[in-house]
């Protein structure tokens, strides 16, 4: 039988832009995301978050929901430009209201909230005004509104997540431009970077400063995939390695070593920002735990510039920066986003964190499975998600068995939402939404949870 820990942690998780709606109501400012979404053909459908699943006006349903479903935490997000529309300045006090009424009906339901202070919306003005991540400056603006946020939701709020997936925000914001606010550069997609770390780190000290007698825990949530070396061979190797350094070590080095990875150094010379020495220190060990959403795995050779390029999308970084090929085995099932389901990637990434970074607490703050779920009869028995969250939770569980120290897993996504630039095409929730009546459907998956949640594993 699998058991957990007693004191493992379940929760599931959403963000904003994805779940709340009401866009533009009770004074909430426009996002990057608001923006973007009205240029035509950037979102599949031209679909927008508009009203998403209208989480604004029925979150007490969905804390109900999350209660019946046996759920101890819920990770979500603030949109930065719902309490200050402009980014800074002027607060919108109904904008607080509904997050401090979010936090009271959680805790009224014994479920613990993990609150992301950032989840990719910027608010407009902060890109119009001051080119966004671009500019040093919203180091200073970010502390800013998580001063606001813990003053306003620190007594009751001791889990933090400053920044969600910093790769993505740099990489596909600011290097790729398929998602907000758009930006294709090959060197901008570092400077975003360099400030998201340091805005993270700022956050922090006050955090730790400033509210320490809140008595809380923060930390940053980075993503990655695992990179396995396509063959033995030492080029292959060392081109797996390499890749994980420009996809994860590029954020978590400097969070727990205190620079980037030399590999990065070597290879990008000038383009890569460098930290002060007083950065340094600002940075180095500013997390208390390691936040990790992981959900495929991707055979990585080295470049030998024979012309032959990678047969999926996306590698973690700038492909021309890194020099590796990467690749899917056939014989992977794959998920609606042509991720492959890979339970032993998710096993030799923990490990691979667990040795480089010195055995941290490691909580999985996203994992799961996008399917074309289809309503029958009332119900959605999402069969193939099932058999992905056993795998991985079975490798979880052996690398706890193993003396990795993973402490929670937390389950995307509560709901069926919005799913950026796929718009409502795929989804990933544990619940179906249906989204002409926005009726919550509970799937099998999460039926499923509450039987694991109530055993501690099956």
């Amino acid at each position: 039988m699998i058991k957990f820990p007693n004191d493992f942690i379940w929760g599931t998780a959403t963000s904003a832009y994805q779940i709340e709606g009401a866009h533009d109501a009770n004074g909430k400012g426009p996002s990057i995301w608001d923006s973007f979404c009205t240029i035509p053909n950037r979102i599949k459908n031209n679909e927008n978050g508009n009203i998403a699943i209208d989480h604004y006006h029925k979150y007490k349903e969905d804390v109900a929901l999350l209660k019946s479903q046996g759920f101890k935490a819920y990770r979500f997000s603030i949109s930065w430009a719902r309490i200050m529309p402009e980014g800074k300045g002027k607060v919108n006090e109904e904008g607080i209201q509904f997050y401090s009424n979010l936090i009271d009906e959680l805790l009224k339901n014994d479920i613990v909230p993990w609150v992301t202070l950032y989840h990719w919306d910027l608010p407009l003005a902060l890109e119009m005004e001051n080119d966004g991540w671009l500019k040093p400056d919203i180091v200073d603006v970010f502390e800013e509104y998580a001063k606001l946020c813990f003053e306003r939701f620190g007594d009751r709020v001791k889990n933090w997540i400053t920044i969600n997936e910093p790769w993505v925000v740099a990489i596909l914001g600011y290097g790729q431009g398929v998602f907000a606010p758009g930006r294709v550069s090959n060197t901008e997609p570092y400077l975003a970077a360099h400030h998201l770390i340091l805005a993270h780190a700022k956050a922090v000290k006050l955090y730790k400063t400033s509210f320490k007698h809140q008595k809380g825990f923060i930390g940053i949530t980075n993503n990655c995939d695992w990179r396995e070396p396509f063959t033995d061979k030492p080029a292959d190797i060392e081109a797996a390695e390499r890749a994980l350094l420009f996809f994860l070590g590029w954020f978590a080095d400097p969070i727990y070593f205190g620079d980037y990875p030399q590999v990065m150094k070597d290879r990008l010379g000038d383009r890569l920002p460098k930290f002060t020495d007083e950065e340094k220190e600002l940075i180095k060990n500013s997390s208390d735990f390691f936040g990790l959403n992981h959900y495929t795995t991707m055979y990585a050779a080295e470049d030998d510039h024979s012309g032959k390029k990678s047969s999926v999308y996306g590698n973690g970084g700038i492909s021309e920066d890194q020099d590796v090929i990467l690749s899917q085995d056939k014989n992977w099932p794959l998920t609606a986003f042509n991720w492959a389901v890979v339970p032993w990637g998710c096993y030799n990434l923990l490990e691979w964190i667990s040795k480089r970074y010195h055995n941290p607490d490691i909580y999985i703050t996203e994992n799961g499975f996008a399917c074309n779920d289809k309503l029958e009869n009332g119900e959605v028995n999402d069969l193939e998600r099932l058999d992905y969250y056993r795998q991985y939770l079975e490798a979880c569980n052996k690398a706890i068995k193993d003396g990795i120290n993973l402490k929670g897993y937390f389950a995307w996504s509560l709901f069926d939402n919005f799913e950026w630039a796929s718009g409502f095409s795929v989804r990933f929730g544990i619940n179906y939404i249906d989204y002409k009546t926005l009726k919550r459907i509970p799937k099998a998956s999460a039926l499923w949870f509450k039987k694991i949640i109530t055993n501690k594993g099956w």
